[in-house]
């Protein structure tokens, strides 16, 4: 008599952080075989996020503005440059002898 396979279940949580993992960059083989997973498993849960990124996440901000990953990456990126801009202007305001903005709570 052959045993019944089971189907071993993960937690949403779990799903998300491997997902991250592709999505940061790290091959689908290492990040499968890290986790004691199918390459074929987490290739699925990554085609089913992407397709639900492409849908919307569903996840709302004050508003009602809806953010993608993708959408949140691309806006984190921009800050960045943004604040190094603002540091760059503030070097050159100090050289120059200028003064900054007021309301600069920095």
């Amino acid at each position: 008599m052959m045993n019944p396979v089971t189907k071993k279940r993960y937690t949403a949580e779990f799903k998300t952080q491997a997902v991250g993992l592709v999505g940061l960059g790290k091959p689908v083989s290492i990040v499968a075989e890290d986790l004691g997973l199918s390459q074929g498993v987490l290739y699925a849960w990554v085609r089913k996020d992407s397709q639900a990124a492409q849908v919307g996440s569903g996840e709302l901000l004050a508003g009602g503005v809806e953010l993608s990953a993708d959408e949140l990456r691309r806006l984190r990126r921009e800050i960045a440059t943004l604040k190094m801009e603002n540091d760059i202007l503030k070097k050159a305001a100090v050289i120059l002898g200028t003064k900054p903005p007021l309301g600069d709570a920095r």
